[in-house]
This record gives C-alpha cells, sequence and structure tokens, in this order.
C-alpha cells in the first residue's frame, strides 16, 4: 500500500523514560532522509513527530534528553505509522508506563501501521498486538519475550518481520533496516537506496537475514589478536588456497600454535572459520543477488557448487536453491 503523495502521511515516534536513543533517532534519520528528497521530487515527504504520556523532556538512558509533545496534541488526527523504541531494561520500563501501554493499544487500531525497534515489541505485546504473530527483537531478549508473551512466536534470526499491518525489528541498528523497508513499501526502492546511501548503510538486509554475523561475532570475543586476520578473511574468500598455514602466516605464528590459540579464543578451528565466513558470504549473495549459484561458489570460494552444497547441508540443512527460494522469496515479500 503506497502514501498518498500529496499529503504529508504523520509518522509519530513514541517516547519515554530510558528508552534506547538509537532506537528512536535511527529511524527518525531515516525518515527525515526520504522527506527532504521527497521534498526535491515536488512529493509530500512524512510529518514526524516525537511523543510522549506528557510531552516535554523524555530522558533516554544514554543520558540524553529528548523534546516531546502530549499525545493529547495528536487526538483527532489520522496516523499513519506509529514507531515504538526499545529500552535495555525493558521489565522495569514496562510496569512504569502503562497509560503509555494503553495509548499504543487504542491508536494501533486507527493507525495504517504500528512498528517496534528492539525490546519495544514488549510494549506492543503488553498492548494485545501480537498475539499469535511471529515477532522479532534484540537478540538477548528473545527467550524472555517468549516466556512472557507465549501466545507470539520470536524469531531469533530475523532482522525486522512484517505481520500485517504490524512491524517489529530485532536490536538497535535493525531500526534503521526497518525504516527502510517502510520507506520502499512506501515509496519504491529507489527511493529507499538513496536514503541508504545518504546514511551509508546497507540496502537492505533481508528481513530474515541473521541478527549475527561471523565477524561481529569474532570481534565481540576475547580476540583482538585476529581482528585484522578476520577483517582479510572478509576481504578474501574468493581465494581457495586459504589453508592454515595461510592464515597462520598472516597472524605471525606457527600453524601449530595458531590452531592451538585460535580454537582457545574463538571456541572454532580455523578451517571450520573459514567455512562459516564463506557460508555467510554465500548466503547474503542467495538472498540478494541475481548470480547463479555456481558463481556465488567462486566468488565465495568454495571452488565448486557441489561443495558449497555440501557446506548449506552440513550447517543449515539445506541446499542453496532451497536457501534462496525460501530467504529471497520473503526478501522480495516484504
Amino acid at each position: 500500500m503506497s502514501i498518498d503523495r500529496h499529503q504529508p502521511p504523520l509518522v509519530l515516534f513514541v517516547a519515554f523514560p530510558q528508552m534506547g536513543l538509537l532506537d528512536l533517532t535511527g529511524p527518525q534519520s531515516a525518515f527525515w532522509v526520504a522527506s527532504k528528497n521527497m521534498a526535491r521530487l515536488g512529493q509530500a515527504g512524512y510529518e514526524r513527530h516525537t511523543v510522549s504520556l506528557h510531552g516535554g523532556l523524555i530522558q533516554t538512558v544514554e543520558g540524553v534528553g529528548i523534546d516531546s509533545r502530549p499525545f493529547s496534541d495528536f487526538e483527532g488526527r489520522v496516523i499513519d505509522t506509529i514507531v515504538v523504541p526499545g529500552a535495555p531494561d525493558i521489565l522495569t520500563v514496562l510496569g512504569a508506563v502503562p497509560e503509555t501501554v494503553d495509548w499504543i493499544r487504542a491508536n494501533a487500531k486507527l493507525a495504517r501501521r504500528t512498528t517496534s525497534v528492539c525490546t519495544g515489541a514488549f510494549l506492543l505485546a503488553e498492548a494485545g498486538l501480537l498475539q499469535g504473530k511471529r515477532v522479532a527483537t534484540h537478540w538477548a531478549q528473545c527467550d524472555e519475550l517468549q516466556r512472557r508473551f507465549p501466545a507470539l512466536t520470536v524469531d531469533g534470526e530475523a532482522i525486522f518481520v512484517q505481520q500485517g499491518a504490524t512491524w517489529t525489528s530485532a536490536g538497535v541498528t535493525a531500526g534503521i533496516d526497518l525504516a527502510l523497508a517502510l520507506i520502499e513499501a512506501d515509496s519504491g526502492r529507489g527511493m529507499a537506496m538513496q536514503v541508504a546511501k545518504e546514511l551509508v548503510v546497507f540496502l537492505k538486509r533481508s528481513g530474515d537475514q541473521a541478527q549475527h554475523s561471523e565477524l561481529l561475532q569474532a570481534q565481540s570475543k576475547d580476540t583482538a589478536a585476529f581482528d585484522e586476520l578476520h577483517l582479510w578473511l572478509a576481504e578474501n574468500l574468493g581465494q581457495t588456497n586459504i589453508t592454515v598455514s595461510v592464515l597462520a602466516e598472516r597472524a605471525c605464528m606457527s600453524s601449530r600454535n595458531f590452531s592451538r590459540v585460535y580454537k582457545q579464543k574463538t571456541g572454532n578451528a580455523p578451517s571450520k572459520a573459514v567455512e562459516l565466513f564463506r557460508l555467510e558470504a554465500a548466503r547474503r549473495l542467495l538472498e540478494n543477488s541475481k548470480r547463479n549459484l555456481d558463481q556465488i561458489a567462486r566468488h565465495c570460494g568454495f571452488a565448486d557448487e557441489e561443495r558449497m552444497r555440501v557446506i548449506f547441508h552440513r550447517n543449515l540443512g539445506m541446499s542453496p536453491s532451497d536457501y534462496r527460494k525460501r530467504f529471497a522469496a520473503r526478501a522480495a515479500a516484504e
């Protein structure tokens, strides 16, 4: 469903004490850039406001104050999109904002779509908007969301999920992915690409793409000594001769010591790490490119399509072609 380009759709960003700053400002920036680009085309951009129960300054968990207007300022207005951010201490917040939850519940019935970023899904669930739906949230809170609201299905892998008029997204920066998807749904891929380019972000990570990347997971562990190696590996996957000896040489270690220390620090043997890096690169290409399987296999260093097929079955339990049918089709639908 496209927006009416002659009327600026009203987007309300819900604020509350101790919310996450980037949960709010990431999507706000995306909608601002889109509005600026729409204006150049003579189209009505988004009317954007930060709102809260009583208005005024709302303190984020990071200590930055955000000015807001009261909910009452928008009574009787046609709301296009509601965006609800999350908070690190979401369970404490949940018990402290019952009136905000009531407002979300009442106005979601009137808005064209209601969305959440990160643990904002807890607020939508508390408002009764997610029963029977597949939802996304921050990976660290998936189990708690599922435990607290058993009538919904938490997808721990998805970047964002659309279920009818309700959209939920994973942690923090995934709110930008969500906003790009909303902009694309409204104004087409070209507009979303312009916004992504200006924000210097990917366009677009599939909603079903994993929240984790092998590079990010590697860097999140006690592996500072291997950070440069991991960056090199991510940029050189097409080389078919990435052996333990090659990796050890780049790490300035003997092969034996490198294998021992790498497994100790990362939990994976070097050969397994190479396999997972290649698998992730292949998954992205299957989701977002039209290259054939043999081209993807060679680009990612699998040598041939059969080798890639073996790796996919071993790690994902499906073939590359089945993976593409499932995830590329779902990404196109979203």
